[in-house]
């Protein structure tokens, strides 16, 4: 069952109904420059059980993150967080959920979650992206198994 974002604060969350064994989010950031280079998100790769949670949170100013259309399991809900602000989103569903950046996907500035088996990884495979992000994600995906 999902639940429509809420707007808590400053941080959006997604809510998706849990089971009770999820533990605390993992987090990544979202930064200017990272030890991969410029306009990257940190970890680029998280590895989750279903129901765990993982926030954005936006370590420099300018970024959001948003799943990355044919990139989600079927059945998932996609998400979009809004500029400098967390998000929250916990994944019910095996597969692999990739992500980006919106203003900076040419620059390479993706990420990829992977939710207990990675059941659509062929599918992520096959999404086009533009610029760096293409390179980026081929990489990112070439190590999930």
């Amino acid at each position: 069952m999902r639940i429509p974002a809420l707007i808590l604060g400053a941080a959006a969350v997604v809510a998706f109904a849990a089971p009770a064994h999820a533990g605390p989010p993992k987090t990544v950031k979202m930064l200017n420059k990272g030890a991969a280079g410029m306009m990257v998100f940190e970890p680029a790769l998280v590895r989750v059980k279903p129901g765990e949670s993982v926030t954005f949170t936006p370590t420099d100013m300018g970024h959001d993150a948003e799943s990355i259309p044919g990139m989600v399991p079927a059945g998932a809900q996609p998400f979009k967080g809004a500029m400098n602000k967390p998000i929250t989103v916990t994944f019910t569903k095996p597969g692999v959920y990739g992500f980006k950046c919106t203003p900076h996907l040419g620059m390479g500035m993706v990420g990829v979650v992977v939710v207990g088996n990675p059941t659509n990884l062929a599918q992520a495979k096959t999404v086009t992206l533009p610029g760096k992000a293409k390179t980026v994600m081929s990489g990112l995906l070439a190590s999930v198994n």
